[in-house]
């Protein structure tokens, strides 16, 4: 979400006439990892509050980081095909009322980790004429490099080393990143084409999945999680 005074959350609980009372939690310059980073949050308040039941709004405003691009501009240019501007919400909860609610998928675990020595692959900073992003050339290897020693540590309590076994929901950020990390893990090409093949969202009824956020840091958010409506 864009710097705006007051935020979204203000806006929000007037439009849904909810408590003024109610708590809030905004955040903003989160980048690519910033939907793992509030579900990490959010998974935390509704376990930690008897019955709470946790309203996420993630809006991404990338018309801050709009410029007129150059052909020697790259990061300008790379930034203007990668980003768009969007909006979702989901709830999140604890102990799901039987017959009321029906949950898709169970939080199971959420890890970030920073990236030793990589604060200036995914970067960005707001001057007089906007938000600039930069994103290096090295994201690519960064991740295929790294993805695989996260897998191995949240997945290794559950038993589980085959990444084939599981479904996947994450944020590419290009076709480039996506291509690498399905040769550096074996994936198999339908892991990157469930929505096109009209699968349902917990990937054709596989039990345990990963959500992975790549963002500035350089940042990894890594979720397990675990589908209850599987059929």
């Amino acid at each position: 979400m864009g710097p705006f005074m007051p935020g979204y959350d203000y806006q929000i609980v007037q439009l849904l006439g909810l408590a003024l009372s109610i708590n809030q939690v905004m955040l903003y310059q989160q980048g690519c990892n910033g939907g793992g980073t509030i579900l990490r949050i959010a998974k935390d308040l509704a376990e930690n509050n008897k019955g709470a039941r946790v309203l996420i709004v993630c809006t991404e405003i990338t018309f801050v980081g709009f410029h007129c691009p150059t052909e020697t501009d790259v990061d300008v240019l790379v930034s203007h095909s990668l980003f768009v501007d969007g909006s979702t919400s989901l709830i999140v909860g604890a102990d799901p009322i039987l017959g009321v609610e029906k949950p898709i998928f169970e939080l199971v675990s959420t890890t970030p980790t920073l990236v030793p020595n990589s604060p200036g692959a995914i970067c960005g900073s707001i001057h007089e004429h906007g938000l600039t992003i930069h994103i290096g050339k090295e994201v690519p290897d960064l991740i295929s490099n790294h993805i695989e020693k996260r897998l191995i540590v949240v997945f290794h309590p559950l038993g589980i080393t085959d990444w084939n076994s599981i479904f996947w929901v994450a944020h590419h950020g290009g076709p480039t990143i996506l291509d690498q990390v399905e040769a550096k893990l074996g994936l198999k090409p339908e892991k990157k084409k469930s929505t096109e093949d009209g699968l349902k969202t917990t990937s054709d009824s596989l039990e345990w999945g990963v959500l992975f956020g790549f963002g500035p840091g350089f940042t990894i958010e890594t979720l397990v999680l675990h589908s209850v409506n599987v059929a």
